[in-house]
């Protein structure tokens, strides 16, 4: 529209100044070498006009003439720089597609026609990293440190390259002068994070956290977590030499994680060991709140130095009341009222955990409980046995490690905060607890599966003395059947060696009734079967099992003794 009233204008302007000059008519003379030239003034400015164009149409010529051999050097340039980002763009898709030969055909392509280009030299570094040529890779990345466009590309190359071959030393230089060139980098600002924390140095890890909060490379609830994780391994490190810098450190990082289980374990044993129970206290149930774990409870207990056991299972009773479903809250109960001689409390406690099927812990505690209240040293055998088939407790795990105490980094990966309290992953082949045969050992009705050795009448085996001859066949009367030849007599059979058969097995096989044996059929005469040995009556023993029970096929039987033997189920 504008270009539109453009015209428009123009065309009023010359149409105006066209009426102009034909309402005002003159003459124009000219005397050159001789010639005078005579015309109106209206064809004086056409010839003007016309002399302009003509002479711009010379020049355009000459100039067009001229430029030829510069317009095709640039037109050859243009072509040559076409096919070097072709064959850039071709290498690239290359490396992404995991061709060396193509991403290598490619790159020579691109050397020979754009040589000086940032994207070639990165091609050429991909493309020896694809190769395998670590060599030639750095020699890309060290080419890129010369312009500053591809200053900063070159410094992660190399610090890749020399996290490759274990440099350490090389790639913390190449990730400051990163930080230095670039504090934005992300890449750069978490490797000296990994460095730092590898290290052991938490003030230098503290700064680096608080630098990439600054610039917004992570979010505010994850500095904070990262901040109070490397306080607590301050404080775990400062605790024997610098107690008042690991009080300190320890309090602040309870501030800035109420969760992290051992900064609250260790600031509320720090606080007791200064008297400030009432404090230690207070941190403890709020830890407690939020996430249960064994070492608050250990510590709340311990506490108040010189506390009888039921001063210890009133503490524990006022833990278990912030969480009173979790199974920490139930274990830790039990485990002071087993302390406490308060053994139904520990039965009823336990009772409602091993409902669901019982853990290693609670496993142990039943042993515990049953050495501590009866001394039953098969019910403890029992309760053993099953601890190794139970599922497995909670434990702090970090990329498939298991510990039994928490750390800062991860010795797998050197992560920070990478423990997380939970149930490591079960073995294959592991069985889920029954729960009938479990809580049936809670009743304490239940008889002991033990019988004393003044209480059992030891069976001595009698000797088996060989049997006596057989007596003369009577003669049988004649039969309809038809007759069959008299079968030659019987060989007599040779005395059986005496084998002394082991205590527990003569009572078993003793317990087993008699069942008589079916007289084999002779279809020509019978003998009268030789009389037995009287034996002795046997003694069964009541003997109680539990229905999970492996029997006497996975457990092998005690040793005989001379003067008695126990049975346990």
């Amino acid at each position: 529209m504008v270009r539109v009233l453009v015209y428009l204008a123009v065309f009023a302007c010359l149409a105006f100044g066209a009426v102009w000059l034909a309402d005002r008519p003159g003459e124009v003379s000219v005397l050159w070498q001789g010639y005078r030239i005579e015309t109106s003034v209206a064809l004086a400015a056409i010839g003007v006009v016309a002399l302009a164009f003509l002479v711009l149409l010379v020049w355009a010529i000459f100039r067009f003439i001229f430029a030829l051999p510069s317009a095709f050097s640039l037109s050859s340039r243009a072509r040559r720089r076409a096919r070097g980002f072709e064959a850039v763009s071709r290498g690239m898709v290359a490396i992404g597609a995991g061709d060396p030969i193509a991403a290598g055909r490619y790159t020579g392509e691109a050397r020979r026609f754009v040589p000086g280009e940032p994207l070639t030299l990165l091609l050429e570094a991909q493309t020896a990293q694809l190769s395998g040529d670590r060599a030639q890779a750095e020699a890309a990345f060290k080419a890129m440190l010369d312009k500053s466009e591809t200053r900063v590309l070159g410094l992660r190359g190399l610090f890749v390259e020399a996290k490759r071959r274990g440099d350490a030393t090389a790639a913390r230089a190449f990730a400051d002068d990163a930080v230095r060139r670039s504090p934005s980098l992300a890449w750069a600002n978490d490797a000296l994070l990994d460095f730092h924390t590898q290290a052991g140095d938490w003030a230098a890890a503290r700064t680096a956290v608080e630098r990439r909060a600054a610039l917004r490379l992570a979010d505010k609830a994850e500095a904070r977590r990262q901040r109070a994780v490397l306080l607590a391994a301050e404080a775990l490190q400062a605790r024997d030499n610098e107690p008042e810098k690991a009080l300190a450190a320890a309090l602040e990082a309870v501030k800035l994680a109420p969760a992290l289980t051992p900064a609250a374990a260790l600031a509320g044993r720090m606080l007791a060991e200064r008297s400030d129970v009432r404090k230690a206290s207070k941190l403890l149930e709020a830890a407690w709140k939020d996430a249960p774990h064994p070492d608050i409870a250990a510590a709340y207990l311990d506490a108040r130095p010189g506390d009888s056991a039921l001063d210890r299972l009133n503490r524990a009773t006022t833990l278990t009341k912030l969480r009173p479903s979790d199974p920490e809250s139930v274990l830790a109960l039990a485990g002071a009222a087993i302390q406490a001689r308060e053994f139904k409390k520990a039965r009823e406690t336990l009772k409602p955990l091993l409902a669901g099927g019982a853990s290693v812990r609670a496993c142990l505690l039943m042993a515990e409980l049953e050495d501590a209240e009866h001394g039953a040293a098969g019910r403890v055998r029992e309760w053993l046995a099953r601890a190794t088939r139970a599922p497995r407790d909670a434990a702090w795990v970090a990329d498939g490690l298991v510990s039994d105490h928490w750390m800062p980094v991860s010795p797998i990966t050197g992560r920070l905060d990478a423990f997380v309290w939970t149930v490591p992953p079960a073995t294959l082949g592991s069985r889920a607890q029954a729960v009938d045969d479990v809580l049936a050992d809670l009743d304490d009705s239940t008889k002991l599966i033990e019988v004393k050795a003044e209480s059992v009448t030891t069976i001595e085996p009698a000797a088996v003395a060989p049997p006596p001859p057989p007596p003369p066949a009577p003669k049988e009367e004649p039969k309809p059947e038809p007759a069959v030849a008299a079968a030659p007599p019987a060989p007599k059979e040779e005395p059986k060696p005496v084998v002394e058969p082991k205590p527990v097995e003569a009572a078993v096989e003793l317990a087993k009734p008699v069942e008589p044996k079916p007289a084999e059929a002779k279809p020509v005469e019978s003998k009268p079967a030789p009389r037995e040995a009287a034996s002795p009556k046997p003694v069964i023993f009541p003997v109680s099992h539990a229905p999970d029970d492996p029997g006497p096929e996975e457990e092998p039987p005690p040793e005989p003794k001379k003067s008695g033997f126990r049975l346990f189920g």
